[in-house]
C-alpha cells in the first residue's frame, strides 16, 4: 500500500511555500500572516516576530500582486516609448525605472515601435494588469483615444517629450522649436543658404515644433521656405538614408542638412557616403539628440543634446505625485532646455 510522504515545513521548497504554511509554522491564522505582510498595526510585536521568523525559515515570498490587491495597489508603473532602441528613449526609461525603484515600484516597459495599433494593445494590456500610473511618449496626435482609455479607467499618466492636442495632463518637454532654430542659425552663420530638413510627419508634436523652428530661422535670415528641401521620413536610420537620398537628388543639392534626431542623422551619413560624398566636406549636418557612447568614442555629430535622463526623472516624479495625490491640482508643464554641442559634422572649425 502506498504511503503519501509529507515533508516537514522546514524542508519545503521556498517556491512552493504558501501563506497557510507560514500560518501553520507560526501558530497563527492566514489572516494574521496577511496583516503582517501588509504592515497592519493590528498585530502584536510578539506575533509579528513569530510570523517574520516563519517567513524567513520557509523562504516564503509574498505575491506582490496579491499584496497589492489587498490595498487596491499593484506597486507597478508603466513607461511607454515609441522606440526603446533610440538612445534618447532608452535613457528616459532607465531614469524612470530608477525613480520608481526608489519609491518601491516595479516598472513595465512598453515599446510601441511608433505603431498606433501596437500602442493600443500595450495600453489595453497595462490596464488589465492594473498599473498604478504611466509615463508615456505617445506615437502621435492620433494617440488621443488611447490616452482617453487610460483616463476612463482612472490610470494617471504623464506625457514625456510629446504632447497630444485635447489632452490636459502633466508633461515634460524639450524646447524643440528653440533648439531647431539654434541649429539652423548655426548653419546659416557658416554661410549655408540651402538647408535641407529630414523630419517625421507633422502629427508628431516634436516634428511640428522643430519644423516651426527651422522655418523661423530661415525667415529671420530673409530666406524663403522651400518645401522641396523638407523631406518626411521615418525617425530611424532607414528613414534618414531615404530622406538624404532624396535631398541629394535635387539640383542644386543642399549644402547642409538638419535631421530631426540622431538615428536619422546616422542613416543620412550612410546615404552621403553611398553617393561618393563626405560629411562635412560635401554636406554639413546637424541633428537633435546626441548619441552618448558614440560621441565618447568619436565626437562627430553637431547636436542639440537634450537631458534625456532628466526627462525620465521628472516625468516619473510628477506621476508619483499624481498617484499619491500630492502637488497642485492644475496641469504642470516642464520645458527642459537643450545643450548646443558643435562638432565636426557641421564643418565648423
Amino acid at each position: 500500500m502506498a504511503v503519501n510522504a509529507v515533508l516537514p515545513l522546514s524542508a519545503m521548497n521556498p517556491s512552493t511555500a504558501t501563506i497557510r504554511d507560514v500560518a501553520r509554522l507560526s501558530g497563527v491564522s492566514p489572516m494574521t500572516v496577511s496583516r503582517v505582510i501588509n504592515d497592519s498595526e493590528r498585530v502584536s510585536p510578539e506575533t509579528r516576530r513569530r510570523v517574520e521568523q516563519a517567513i524567513s525559515e520557509l523562504g516564503y515570498v509574498p505575491s506582490r500582486l496579491a499584496r497589492g490587491l489587498s490595498r487596491q495597489r499593484t506597486g507597478t508603473l508603466a513607461v511607454i516609448v515609441p522606440d526603446v532602441a533610440n538612445p534618447f528613449f532608452t535613457a528616459i526609461v532607465r531614469a524612470a525605472e530608477e525613480v520608481a525603484r526608489r519609491a518601491d515600484y516595479h516598472v513595465i516597459l512598453g515599446d510601441t515601435r511608433s505603431d498606433l495599433s501596437v500602442e493600443r494593445e500595450v495600453i489595453e494590456e497595462l490596464i488589465a494588469h492594473r498599473v498604478e500610473g504611466t509615463v508615456i511618449a505617445p506615437v502621435s496626435d492620433r494617440s488621443l483615444a488611447h490616452l482617453q482609455r487610460l483616463s476612463e479607467f482612472g490610470v494617471p499618466f504623464v506625457l514625456v517629450d510629446r504632447t497630444v492636442p485635447g489632452i490636459e495632463s502633466d508633461v515634460v518637454l524639450g524646447d524643440s522649436a528653440g533648439g531647431a532654430r539654434r541649429l539652423v542659425e548655426h548653419l546659416l552663420s557658416l554661410g549655408h543658404r540651402t538647408i535641407g530638413f529630414i523630419v517625421e510627419h507633422d502629427d508628431v508634436s516634436t516634428a511640428r515644433e522643430r519644423r516651426a523652428g527651422y522655418a523661423a530661422a530661415l525667415g529671420a535670415a530673409g530666406i524663403a521656405f522651400d518645401p522641396a528641401l523638407v523631406v518626411e521620413a521615418t525617425p530611424d536610420p532607414s528613414g534618414g538614408a531615404a530622406g538624404m537620398a532624396r535631398l541629394l537628388a535635387l539640383d542644386p543639392r543642399p549644402t547642409s542638412v538638419f535631421t530631426v534626431n540622431n538615428l536619422v542623422a546616422l542613416g543620412a551619413i550612410e546615404a552621403v557616403r553611398a553617393g561618393g560624398l563626405e560629411v562635412p566636406d560635401d554636406v554639413a549636418l546637424v541633428c537633435f539628440d546626441d548619441i552618448e557612447y558614440a560621441s565618447r568614442l568619436y565626437p562627430f555629430l553637431t547636436a542639440m543634446e537634450q537631458p534625456a535622463e532628466m526627462f525620465g526623472t521628472l516625468s516619473t516624479r510628477l506621476l508619483l505625485d499624481r498617484i499619491e495625490r500630492r502637488g497642485p491640482a492644475r496641469r504642470q508643464e516642464v520645458v527642459l532646455p537643450g545643450e548646443f554641442i558643435v562638432r565636426k559634422s557641421c564643418g565648423a572649425r
